[in-house]
């Protein structure tokens, strides 16, 4: 991750005002970032003889799925969750700025609910949240992390919904694109972390070794910052989640369009520390999320139903790739 800030004059930030939550919303440099070595909030309370005891289960939540959740989570009362508030819908800030609402924070709250537990939503730049939690600094990781092998050797996922990856460009001088192949010699604006850095970067080898132009990939901290890029003319094409790439267009005031196809559909899976225990109690929420009817209806209230998956496609692990 690049430890730069992003800095952008006036006319990048005309473009960003008019991308709305496309951009605006996380303000890309100034994001207000919890400390790493924050300690979570307490749910215990203290007996008189100064012995800690675990505060009762909250009211809706589910005996069976409280029964495995890890003991250190279940006595601090809370689940610490880290998201990058900058992929709207999934992920992104309230109108306040600071408060991360979007799908994965509604599932979070409503997976820790069924723990007995609140959830504690907190920013962070997506590339240091595996790195975060595989030094136990979040209970869980949800931000629209592409369940990977790669991934999967840092930290274990739960697949709950499923995303390609689609490219966006200026809907006035824009470029245009039919396949991978088509990046060659092209600028990509980026995510740091994300696979579709790994993708562009990958597509640009395989250019290199036909003979043809490299493809300028640029990485940003987040992705309101990859899309200031596209709107200021710095980048060709923004590359990012279907369903983020679709909203950065619906929210750009028509600067924007979709362009080309959408491409590597994989799982998204919660992330949570190797070794935590916590992944089966996930699993056993995400089902009875789905069960009980709060999983569609959580997406809907997104607009991102179509990414929905059943509940035997709950996997532990389940990447392909």
């Amino acid at each position: 991750m690049s430890p730069w800030r992003l800095r952008f004059g006036v006319a990048a930030l005309a473009a960003c005002a008019a991308l709305a939550a496309g951009c605006g919303s996380s303000s890309s440099s100034s994001k207000t970032k919890s400390s790493a070595a924050t300690t979570k909030s307490s749910g215990a309370t203290t007996s008189s003889a100064g012995t800690s005891t675990a505060a009762a289960p909250a009211s809706g939540s589910d005996p069976a799925i409280v029964k495995l959740v890890p003991a250190k989570i279940k006595s601090s009362g809370t689940l610490t969750v880290a998201a990058d508030a900058s992929y709207a819908p999934d992920e992104f800030f309230a109108s306040d700025g600071k408060t991360v609402i979007g799908m994965d924070a509604d599932l979070s709250k409503a997976i820790a609910a069924l723990m007995g537990l609140k959830a504690n939503v907190q920013n962070q730049t997506f590339a240091s949240i595996i790195p975060g939690l595989a030094a136990g600094k979040y209970d869980m990781g949800a931000s629209s992390f592409s369940d990977t092998k790669a991934r999967e050797k840092v930290v274990t996922f739960v697949d709950y919904y499923t995303a390609g990856m689609s490219f966006f460009t200026k809907a006035s001088g824009g470029t245009s694109i039919s396949t991978l192949s088509d990046l060659c010699g092209k600028s990509v604006a980026v995510e740091q972390g994300t696979t579709e850095l790994a993708a562009a970067q990958a597509q640009s080898k395989k250019c290199k070794a036909a003979g043809k132009p490299a493809v300028n990939v640029s990485a940003f901290q987040d992705q309101s910052a990859a899309n200031v890029a596209l709107a200021s003319g710095r980048a060709q094409l923004g590359f990012a989640d279907t369903p983020v790439a679709a909203y950065a267009v619906k929210k750009s005031n028509g600067q924007f369009k979709l362009v080309g196809p959408t491409v590597a559909t994989a799982p998204y899976g919660l992330a949570v520390p190797k070794n935590s225990g916590l992944a089966p109690a996930v699993q056993a929420a995400v089902k009875e999320l789905m069960k009980n009817g709060t999983y569609m209806k959580i997406l809907r209230k997104w607009g991102l139903q179509h990414g929905a998956i059943p509940s035997s496609q709950v996997k532990i692990n389940g990447a392909s790739s």
